[in-house]
């Protein structure tokens, strides 16, 4: 999994999809599956669906582009596979992307979401930002807010963090970021919509860990620790976009680099203010 497209048609067919519930503050219905044909389990995304219509998101375009940007500024993340395949959803044909990833857990892991590990182990007054700085997991904080406000994540409620444990090696460690899809231009569904979204407007986002701004959760991070970017250059466009002109339409590609491209951008001017 290294944020390839497969472009060829596959015949996943044999999937069986189950509708998730929504976090609070988002919409749509989205459905996941899972295999474990394989050493490690794969799990299986859907954008969102709707049982008129089809296939009427992009979710899971989103996520291959989060991996490649993640991938590009160097932050531990979930690696996805984008697939071009037959599915069958409410025992009807349907053709459409899906991504693909690999179980992230070591053996003898398990996961806990942090909301939930919060609420079980947090001190008396303590918040999610102090709770998780307490077992030395800022810098993962710090990364995590940084790609939120790069692609404006609106859905980094407590589950999309996940912690995992291992009780005989007596480990516990954040997982590796993941969970993009609510990103980049989601929510634009017409070119009228495309048209008319603001890449820098600051759209009310879910963050366990912050308040229900990017813009201001940037200024939890201290300006010293803030990670570093550097310039933007022209030639990411090709490789964050490459293979997915029969996935999304030109006019969205374009959006999605022009909104990486100035967000990026703001970022490196306030990281660099005096």
């Amino acid at each position: 999994m290294d944020g390839k497209v497969i472009q060829e048609k596959q015949d996943f067919r044999w999937l069986s999809w189950s509708r998730i519930h929504n976090s609070p503050g988002t919409q749509g219905t989205f459905m996941k599956s899972v295999s474990d044909l394989d050493i490690k389990k794969i799990y299986y995304k859907l954008s969102d669906y709707d049982s008129v219509k089809g296939v009427v998101g992009h979710e899971s375009i989103n996520e291959i582009i989060a991996d490649r940007l993640l991938t590009l500024i160097g932050f531990e993340h979930l690696n996805y596979q984008l697939i071009h395949a037959d599915i069958i959803i409410d025992d009807a044909p349907v053709t459409t992307w899906i991504c693909a990833s690999e179980d992230f857990k070591e053996p003898g892991e398990s996961k806990i979401a942090l909301d939930d590990f919060y609420q079980a182990e947090r001190l008396t007054g303590e918040s999610p930002l102090e709770f998780c700085i307490r077992h030395g997991w800022e810098q993962y904080i710090w990364q995590m807010l940084t790609i939120d406000y790069l692609i404006l994540n609106r859905d980094r409620h407590g589950a999309n963090i996940e912690i995992l444990q291992n009780p005989k090696k007596h480990t516990i460690r954040p997982a590796p970021l993941f969970d993009h899809g609510l990103s980049l231009v989601f929510s634009c569904r017409t070119e009228s919509e495309l048209k008319k979204f603001d890449v820098m407007g600051d759209k009310k986002v879910q963050c366990f860990v912050g308040s229900h701004s990017a813009a201001e959760n940037l200024r939890l991070i201290p300006r010293e620790r803030m990670p570093v970017l550097g310039p933007i250059r022209k030639e990411y466009k090709t490789y964050l976009l490459e293979g997915l002109d029969y996935a999304i339409g030109a006019p969205w590609r374009d959006k999605i680099w022009e909104l990486i491209r100035m967000r990026w951008k703001a970022y490196e001017d306030l990281r660099n203010q005096k």
